[in-house]
């Protein structure tokens, strides 16, 4: 079976964060909710219908927000977004050992799907819509050994499905809030994984899910 490795896509892969807070503050306007799409970006993570219900949008209206958010989201959202360092390295270092990358996302699948046509980057697996432990069944489903991410919330779906949790910086979490939450290594950013996968590929490949993590 070959090594999968299983990536979160928003603040792990890609900073979106203009596009979120600007599409974010759209819906405000129209809406008029108190929507501030700065602390939104600044917050990447959690789903919309939790952010939504946090902000006081009654839930009969939480499913045409949600709509017009995802409606509004490609000609705003993909054209301003960029990898973050180390992302394209990161999926060519699975790719290199001859495993499978997976990516896992609380983002709505269809657009999650047009960022990563925009970057060229293509993976097995794409799930999106599952949040913090709804990650660990497609980890389990697809024999994802190590999961990589930014939120505590990665965290908890590595661990839930018995893979190592790498943590990363780059996102709204601190390395002490990963390391606290169980992160079995944490990174600034993930210029370093591809190194740090190829030492421990063997290792991983080999060991059952859920067995002590290389560090």
């Amino acid at each position: 079976m070959p090594l999968t490795v299983g990536f979160d896509l928003d603040m792990t892969l890609i900073d979106p964060r203009p596009g979120m807070a600007a599409v974010m503050d759209a819906v405000a306007a129209e809406t008029g909710y108190p929507l501030d799409g700065e602390a939104f970006a600044a917050h990447l993570g959690p789903p919309l219908d939790m952010v939504y219900r946090e902000n006081g949008v009654p839930e009969e209206e939480i499913p045409d927000l949600i709509a017009r958010f995802r409606a509004l989201y490609p000609d705003v959202v993909i054209p301003s977004t960029v990898a973050l360092p180390g992302a394209a390295q990161s999926l060519a270092a699975v790719r290199d050992l001859g495993g499978d990358v997976v990516v896992v996302t609380g983002k709505y699948r269809q657009n999650a799907a047009l960022h990563l046509a925009a970057f060229g980057w293509e993976v097995d697996h794409l799930i999106g819509g599952v949040w913090s432990t709804g990650k660990a069944e497609a980890l389990v489903l697809h024999g994802a050994a190590v999961y990589v991410g930014d939120h505590v919330g990665d965290v908890r779906g590595a661990k839930a499905a018995g893979a190592v949790a790498v943590g990363v910086t780059t996102g709204p979490c601190s390395a002490v809030e990963l390391e606290e939450e169980g992160a079995d290594v944490v990174f600034p950013d993930l210029t370093g994984f591809p190194e740090w996968l190829r030492e421990n590929a063997e290792r991983l490949s080999a060991a059952s899910l859920g067995s002590s993590a290389p560090r």
